[in-house]
């Protein structure tokens, strides 16, 4: 496997990475923000008012996003199977 095509496959990993994570990582974050704007604001401090509303926004992304993502995935791995495979066979098809 060429150095060109080692570093293809850690493109297309960390770009899948990125992809798959991002709306999660987002959606908890902007989650998080409100909750804890809204915690200041009412001086509630309680651990849960934070884990719940976050834990519903990723369900939320699962439920909407999960066949787009689950297609980013499959994609991956479909290009990397097809990868390997060129190896195996010298780099000729």
């Amino acid at each position: 496997m060429s150095t060109e095509a080692l570093l293809d496959v850690w493109r297309l990993a960390l770009t899948t990475a990125v992809e798959v994570g991002g709306p999660f990582v987002l959606a908890a974050l902007v989650v998080g923000l409100v909750a804890s704007l809204l915690m200041a604001a009412t001086q509630l401090q309680e651990s849960s008012l934070s884990f719940v509303p976050k834990l519903a926004a990723l369900a939320v992304i699962l439920v909407l996003m999960g066949p787009w993502l689950l297609g980013r995935l499959t994609h991956f791995m479909t290009e990397t199977a097809d990868r390997i495979v060129e190896v195996g066979h010298g780099g000729h098809r």
